[in-house]
Parts: C-alpha cells; sequence; structure tokens
C-alpha cells in the first residue's frame, strides 16, 4: 500500500478546535486506506513565545557558541507539543498513533544551529510503524546531530521536514495542509481576479518561492525537485469529504498544457546599491563579491555597465532592504581598497517577476513584459532574467500597479 506523508502549519493546529479538525482530516484519510506519516509545526505563536523566553534566559552578552545549541531545545518544543496533542486526539478516535521526535526519528542535519540543513536519515523503525499501520506524527522543525544535539532548520523547516520524511518514505505524495487552498496565479489581495493553479512544475514553484511566493518554502521546493517527491498544497479548513482538489507541484513531464506565464510574484523587501567609477579591470568584481560574501550579504540582481571615463564601469545589484546598510557599512571599508568614486543606496523598491516553463519555447514575453509596465509609466531600473523567469526593480509605490498590469497582460485573470 502506498504511503502518503501530510504536514499542518501553525495556523492548522493553533489550538485544541483545530488539532481536532485535523485529526478529523487524518482519520478520514486512515479510513481510506492510507498509511499515513503526518509533519506538524508547533501551535500558531508559540515559536514566537518559546524564541522570547530563550533571549530573555541568555540576556544580551552570552555569546553566540554558548547560545545557539540550547537556543534549539527551547524553540523546539514548540513542535513536540504539537505532536503530542495530535497523537492523543487520533487515539480519542481509536486511531493507532504515537509521537516522532527528530532524535526518534534520527533524521540527521549538521551543526548549523536555528539553520540547520538535513543530511538525511539514520536508520529508524518510521517505516515498519507505518507500513503496520500505525500513524506517525512527527514534530517538524527539527533534527539531531552525530553528537546527539538537537537543532531546528529555520524558517519554514517544517515544510523541509515533511519534505525529507516523504523522501525517505518514498511516499507518493507529500500534502502540505495550511490556511490557503492551493498556489495562486499571484496575491489575491493585490489581484482579486488572481487564479487558482491546478499543476505547477518545480522550477516554476522554486522561482516563486525565492521570488516572494509565500506559500511554499524554498528549501523544501528544492529538496521535493531532487527527489521527485510531489507536494500538493491543500487547505486544511475544508471539511472531510468536501472538494479540495489544491495545487500539485510535480516535475514538468506531468504537465500537458504548458502556461507561457504561469504566475507573477514580488518582494518589497528589497535595496538598490550602485558603484559608480569602478576600475574595469579582472578581480575588482570577485573582490566586492567576496567581501558581501563573508558578511552574509546575500545578492540577487547584478547589472554592470561602462562608465562615461576611461576604463571605468558602474555596478548596480540588489540585497535585502533589511542587508543594505551592512551592505554599505561593508563596501565603504573597502572604497580605497576598490577604487571606485562613489555609491548610492537605493531602499525604496521592489522587485516584480513572471514566471513560467512555456518561456523556454515561446517568444515576444519581455516584448509583451515591457510594454504593459511602459502603458502603465513604470520606470525600470534593474532587470535579470533566466529561462523561465523575468525580473525587474521598481520604485516601490508602483509595486501593486505593475502586478496588476502583468497578470493582466499576460491573460492570467479569472473569468
Amino acid at each position: 500500500m502506498a504511503r502518503t506523508v501530510l504536514k499542518f502549519g501553525g495556523t492548522s493546529v493553533a489550538d485544541l478546535d483545530r488539532i481536532a479538525n485535523v485529526a478529523d482530516i487524518v482519520a478520514a484519510r486512515a479510513a481510506a486506506g492510507e498509511q499515513m506519516a503526518v509533519v506538524v509545526s508547533a501551535m500558531s505563536g508559540e515559536t514566537n513565545k518559546l524564541v522570547a523566553l530563550a533571549e530573555g534566559a541568555a540576556g544580551k552578552d552570552l555569546p553566540r557558541k554558548l547560545f545557539d545549541d540550547e537556543y534549539d531545545v527551547v524553540v523546539a518544543s514548540g513542535e513536540q507539543v504539537t505532536a503530542g496533542l495530535l497523537a492523543l486526539a487520533l487515539r480519542k478516535r481509536g486511531l493507532r498513533a504515537r509521537s516522532w521526535l527528530g532524535w526518534q526519528l534520527r533524521l540527521k542535519t549538521n551543526k548549523s544551529h536555528g539553520k540547520a540543513r538535513i543530511m538525511g536519515f539514520d536508520d529508524s523503525h518510521l517505516p515498519d510503524s507505518v507500513d503496520a499501520g500505525e500513524i506517525a506524527v512527527i514534530a517538524g522543525f527539527q533534527g539531531v546531530t552525530d553528537d546527539d544535539r538537537v537543532t531546528t532548520l529555520g524558517r519554514g523547516g517544517s515544510d523541509t521536514s515533511a519534505v525529507a520524511v516523504a523522501a525517505a518514505l518514498n511516499a507518493k505524495v507529500c500534502d502540505i495542509y495550511t490556511d490557503v487552498d492551493g498556489v495562486y496565479t499571484t496575491d489575491p489581495r493585490i489581484v482579486p481576479k488572481a487564479r487558482r493553479i491546478d499543476k505547477i512544475s518545480f522550477e516554476e514553484m522554486l522561482e516563486m518561492a525565492s521570488l516572494g511566493a509565500k506559500v511554499l518554502q524554498t528549501r523544501s521546493v528544492e529538496m521535493a525537485m531532487n527527489h521527485n517527491v510531489p507536494v500538493r498544497v491543500l487547505s486544511s479548513f475544508v471539511k472531510p469529504g468536501e472538494p479540495n482538489p489544491g495545487t500539485l507541484v510535480c516535475s514538468e513531464e506531468e504537465i500537458v498544457e504548458k502556461q507561457v506565464v504561469s504566475g507573477v510574484a514580488y518582494s518589497r523587501d528589497e535595496a538598490k546599491v550602485t558603484l559608480y567609477g569602478m576600475p574595469d579591470k579582472p578581480g575588482v568584481s570577485a573582490r566586492i563579491f567576496s567581501a558581501l560574501a563573508q558578511a552574509g550579504i546575500n545578492v540577487d540582481m547584478i547589472v554592470q555597465a561602462n562608465a562615461r571615463g576611461p576604463d571605468r564601469a558602474n555596478m548596480v545589484f540588489t540585497c535585502t532592504d533589511r542587508d543594505s546598510p551592512f551592505a554599505r557599512e561593508t563596501l565603504e571599508k573597502m572604497k580605497d581598497e576598490i577604487g571606485f568614486e562613489s555609491m548610492d543606496v537605493t531602499r525604496d523598491v521592489s522587485k516584480v517577476s513572471i514566471i513560467g516553463v512555456g518561456m523556454k519555447s515561446h517568444t515576444g514575453v519581455a516584448e509583451t513584459m515591457f510594454r504593459a509596465l511602459s502603458e502603465k509609466n513604470i520606470n525600470i531600473s534593474v532587470i535579470s532574467t533566466s529561462e523561465i523567469k523575468i525580473s525587474v526593480l521598481i520604485d516601490a509605490p508602483y509595486t501593486e500597479l505593475a502586478v496588476r498590469a502583468l497578470h493582466t497582460a499576460f491573460g492570467l485573470d479569472a473569468e
């Protein structure tokens, strides 16, 4: 019998009533004959409380090397509580269920506490338990190092846990239950005519997640793609037995009719850094981005062009708005070493992107995008492209107008 993995986020298990609703969903699927592992997040708001407790106990002066490992012990307890409560709710319904913590699963990670990466599974009894008909209720977001220390996986870590469990169990699908009923062509709060997407490729979902869509965490999509684990996004607020088709994230080969553009994503957390009058010679860019990397600053869009003076160039790149002060500080310290003439940091900007595997085989996509923005008098300051996406940097006040214009221009509005 095929195994399946279900994952429920914080809003889906926010209190005992919602945990009871989750138990009803799991019970209905068990009655249909499914063999399941269920991955849960902490109850909504609990992780923030635990973070505050850990920081309050440690104070401001405790070095991070003496803080991070015990921080993970505290923060991981939120998922432990949810797993135990859901197991009890399932037993109340006459089902065989037990909770599993990260160390019991032997979900091995590296030692980067607070943002650990999954390295694999040691041999555990989880597959035997699932095959025997017991519902495994797994605390997400956590793992264990080789020296048996608890780790947490960072933002969205429960999604990543669920996909990792699905891969380890060779599950036919990993169902992510959340507070929305699928992946939409864009943010419905901006475009009321946004449509739920029936199927989307791993590559498109990875781009959408990295470009601002909040439905799935980037690392979970990357892991699903690497292990070819189909992921389905469903609403946890639909009652068992009612239609709940969701969105299937799968390989491109499973999508018969590919849209030229599948979605429009946006990110407001952007800043543009411009270096004027850099020496136009080998090695300068390497020194700049090496220093930014060492400072922990992630760089996205990069454009370099000739300056007016001889043997000089101007460079533009983007980073997150919250990282922009650190980027300025890092580069100002290197001004004499690099030899640029001046620097400008613009923080009131947004990135708007179109994504679609159909771009690989269709022409005129860029023309349609730029014409739609031009008709709304929206100026573009930076452009970045890949095989399946085009991103532009624009002034932040035009974000919603740009998203609506592009959604309409590519025929994504629902009838």
